[in-house]
């Protein structure tokens, strides 16, 4: 895949925030995403505004994004183009940036689905037909 994601965070203490007493949910979910991504194919890039902020000032959006002031990190671009500003987007919208189709696996059946309410349940299991298997 020939898909570049570039991450431009806010300063945090390690290169995914993801340190230290107390970790930002959001920010753990956000790394999964990201390795996900890394997984299918797609070149991930992180920049840290507190250790690498020449990758900022050398990056005209992201640049320009920051007149408006840090509230506007992270910045999230694929390939040179700024795809979402201030918020870490799920791992379905970042797959759907970048060109990935995230499919869902079939459910197998639930109790709710094959088995009746427990009320019912000893009634029919008192019945004599044979059992579904679900149950």
């Amino acid at each position: 895949m020939s898909v570049t994601l570039r991450v431009f965070d806010p300063a945090m203490c390690c290169s995914t925030g993801i340190c230290g007493p107390s970790v930002d949910p959001d920010l753990a979910r956000f790394a999964a995403d990201v390795d996900w991504l890394g997984k299918q194919g797609v070149h991930v890039e992180r920049f840290n505004l507190s250790s690498q902020p020449d990758a900022f000032a050398a990056t005209p959006a992201v640049k320009e994004a920051l007149g408006r002031g840090t509230e506007v990190l992270p910045i999230i671009m694929v390939d040179d183009r700024v795809v979402a500003e201030g918020t870490y987007p799920s791992r379905e919208t970042l797959a759907a940036l970048v060109g990935l189709v995230v499919r869902k696996l079939p459910q197998s059946p639930t109790a709710s689905a094959c088995c009746p309410p427990a009320g019912e349940k000893a009634q029919a299991e008192s019945s004599v037909r044979p059992k579904s298997g679900c149950c």
